[in-house]
Parts: structure tokens; C-alpha cells; sequence
């Protein structure tokens, strides 16, 4: 009865989101799986930060193609195919221990990369066709409110995979997730609108980097922001945890998941927390990043005077999450924004390229600098990459949202 009272666009968004939601929280999941799993085993930060290297660089690759592929087939067609990709992924991890060496993982980790980011450049894709371009206000709050509640729920994930961990092991964690998926790419595939976002023309190969010079700015700005996050965050972090405090799997799963979880929730309330009657632009992610980065460098400074270690990190790491956040939702909206509404993947996958290429240089500095130089050292070239981030960001003064006018190229 409720279902049948909602407007179309309205249970075609919840049907995008419900996708989305399973997929990150597998997706959480898992990653809290190979980095505790590998951790436990021996493998080294900068070893577990090579598992996830060919899941940043497919990452890469996929946001470029898939927008490129969203645009020619439907965004329904990609977020499928995406789904049942990580219904793959984590099929391979299912072998007997023995077998899972270094290079299988990294290629189900590779797949696990395609699949993640066909699912959310589709899922970001959709939501443009599916609001009116003069009802930004609407559009500010269903962005945030999916990418809000996606990385609630890779908290979630983050927390499940160290519970099951602990409770069943490596393998009936990963079958448990497998058979979750099934049965949600089951329903995606009868209920999803077919031709979502699909071009009115066919885009070729070619005009994948064919961008207005306001995305190539932000697109700038946001591989700077998420590098600067994942350089301390994904790798460092945990194993700082672990092996300089001492906490256990279920204590370094269970923070994670809970800052995550914040984080995302902070997102969600992000147009709230701006004004109901404020939009964001080029002013506002300038100052946001500006506030955000000056925390690396003071949790920096007071690790570095051995100024109360565990209450400065987790403290900083509480701030950081939530002005981290403002930052992510205020720029999710406006690459929406600014994209172009026919073919609006090609645009958004261009983004979301920048993005994972974020987070690959991030996830291989940060095994690299924490294994070489510590924890320190991460949160000062954390400090450094958001600098840069503020300074492209101020480049985008006097852009306008909606580009479909400003569109150049």
C-alpha cells in the first residue's frame, strides 16, 4: 500500500538506494575481512596495502569506462552488472586457505573494484534523472541523504566484518555476504527502470575527457580530498591500532565501523547543517576544506609531544570524520549538479575516476609512509594534499550549478 502511494521517481530512488546499501555494506565488509584476516597472518601495511592495489587502479579505469557505458546502455544495465561482479568477487575468496595467495586476491580484489564503482557511479548517475534540474534544493538533499546513508552503512560493514570474523571465520563471512547479494541483484533486475540515464545519443569513446573546465576543477579537488583521507585512514590507522595500542580485531572493526557510521550520518544531515535555504558553491567547499585542513596537522603536532596519544587520535579522528564529511556531501552534489543531464554518467564517471585515483595514491602511501616513516608522517601529508585542495577549490569561484549552461566541451 505504501509502495503504491509513492510517486515513480520516488520508489525508483529507493530501489537505487536499497542496491546501493547492500553493495556498500558487503563492500565495508570485506575490507575489514582482508585487512584484519592479512594483518592476522603476518602481511606487513605496505603487503595488505598491495592487496587493495588493483581495487583502486580497476577503480580508475571503471569510473572512465562505466560513465561512458552508463550513457550508451542505462544506468540499470551498469548497476546490475556491477552487483553481480562483487557476487563474483567474493565467490573467489571461497576457496580453501591455502589457495588464497597474494595474487588471487588481489584479482578478486580487482573485480571487487570494477564492481564497486560501476554500482556507484550509477547509483549517483540515477538520482539526476530523477529530479527536476529546477528543484536543486530536493537534489542537494536526496545526494546526501544516499551518499550519507551508503557510508553509514560501510560502517556497518566495517563492524560486521570484524564481528564475523571473530564469530565464524574468513570464509562463512564471505559465503554469508555472497548469498545476500543474490538476493538483492535478483530483485534489482525485475524491478529496476529499464534505460535509466541512457543517452538520447551515442556518446563516443573519445568524449569521456571531453569536460567543463568547473569538473575538471572539482574533479581536482576531490582526488586531493579522499587521498588525503585514505593516507592516514585505511591502512595506517588500523594497524596503528592494533600494534601500537594494542586493541584487538573486534576493537579496531568495531571504532571503525562507529567513526563510518558518523561520518555518514553527518552527511546526511549536510544540507541541514549549511541552511535550508543555503546551496553549496565554489565558496563553500573552499572553506569546508580549508577548516579540514588543519586537524591532520594538530593531531601531528600533539602525537608528535606525546600529548595523551590514544585521546588526541581518536578525538581528531571524531572532528575529522565530521568535517570530512560536509566536505564529501557538499561536493557529491555538486558534480550532480554540474553535470550535464543527457549522458550525466559521462560526467560523473569522469568524477568518480578522480576519486579512486584518490584512493589508490592514498591507500598506497599510506602502507608505504606508516610502514617507512609512522603514523606521524601520514597525517602531515594528509595536512599537505588538503593545502592543495584548497587552493584548486578556490579556482572555482563564480561556477554556477547546473551544467547543462556551462557545459564547454
Amino acid at each position: 500500500m505504501m509502495a503504491a502511494s509513492l510517486s515513480p521517481a520516488v520508489r525508483q530512488y529507493l530501489l537505487v538506494t536499497a542496491n546501493y546499501w547492500a553493495f556498500t555494506l558487503t563492500d565495508g565488509a570485506l575490507r575489514m575481512l582482508v585487512v584484519l584476516h592479512f594483518y592476522s597472518l603476518g602481511y606487513s601495511g605496505l603487503s595488505i596495502a598491495m592487496l587493495f592495489l588493483f581495487y583502486e587502479v580497476f577503480g580508475v579505469i571503471t569510473n572512465l569506462v562505466g560513465g561512458w557505458l552508463g550513457a550508451r546502455i542505462g544506468l540499470n544495465k551498469t548497476m546490475n552488472i556491477g552487483l553481480f561482479l562483487q557476487i563474483i568477487a567474493l565467490s573467489m575468496l571461497l576457496l580453501p586457505p591455502a589457495y588464497l595467495i597474494v595474487p588471487w586476491v588481489m584479482a578478486a580484489q580487482a573485480l571487487s573494484g570494477i564492481a564497486k564503482d560501476l554500482n556507484k557511479m550509477s547509483a549517483k548517475s540515477s538520482i539526476k534523472m530523477l529530479v527536476s534540474s529546477e528543484a536543486q534544493g530536493t537534489l542537494f538533499k536526496w545526494v546526501a541523504l544516499l551518499t550519507g546513508s551508503k557510508n553509514a552503512l560501510k560502517g556497518l560493514g566495517f563492524f560486521i566484518g570484524g564481528l564475523l570474523l571473530t564469530l565464524v571465520g574468513f570464509q562463512l563471512a564471505i559465503l554469508y555476504m555472497v548469498i545476500l547479494l543474490l538476493l538483492v541483484w535478483t530483485l534489482s533486475l525485475i524491478k529496476l527502470k529499464q534505460d535509466l540515464g541512457k543517452s538520447s545519443t551515442r556518446p563516443k569513446f573519445r568524449e569521456m575527457l571531453s569536460k567543463s573546465r568547473a569538473i575538471n576543477i572539482l574533479s581536482a579537488a576531490r582526488l586531493l580530498l579522499f587521498g588525503a583521507r585514505d593516507v592516514w585512514f585505511v591502512i595506517a590507522l588500523p594497524l596503528f591500532l592494533a600494534s601500537q595500542l594494542g586493541w584487538d580485531h573486534w576493537s579496531v572493526g568495531s571504532f571503525l565501523a562507529m567513526w563510518v557510521i558518523g561520518y555518514g550520518a553527518v552527511q546526511s544531515v549536510a544540507p541541514l547543517l549549511l541552511g535550508k535555504s543555503t546551496l553549496p558553491d565554489a565558496k563553500t567547499i573552499t572553506l569546508w576544506a580549508l577548516l579540514l585542513c588543519i586537524i591532520p596537522a594538530l593531531i601531528a603536532i600533539a602525537l608528535t609531544i606525546n600529548w595523551q596519544a590514544e585521546l588526541v587520535l581518536l578525538g581528531g579522528l571524531m572532528v575529522f570524520g565530521a568535517v570530512f564529511a560536509v566536505n564529501s556531501s557538499v561536493h557529491s552534489y555538486l558534480i550532480v549538479s554540474y553535470a550535464k543531464s543527457d549522458g550525466v554518467s559521462m560526467d560523473v564517471g569522469f568524477y568518480y575516476m578522480a576519486n579512486a585515483l584518490g584512493r589508490l595514491l592514498g591507500t598506497v602511501l599510506s602502507g608505504w609512509l606508516y610502514q617507512s616513516a609512522g603514523l606521524i608522517t601520514c597525517l602531515w601529508v594528509s595536512s599537505s594534499m588538503l593545502i592543495l585542495a584548497v587552493l584548486i577549490s578556490s579556482k572555482l569561484a563564480g561556477t554556477s550549478v547546473n551544467a547543462d549552461k556551462t557545459k564547454s566541451g
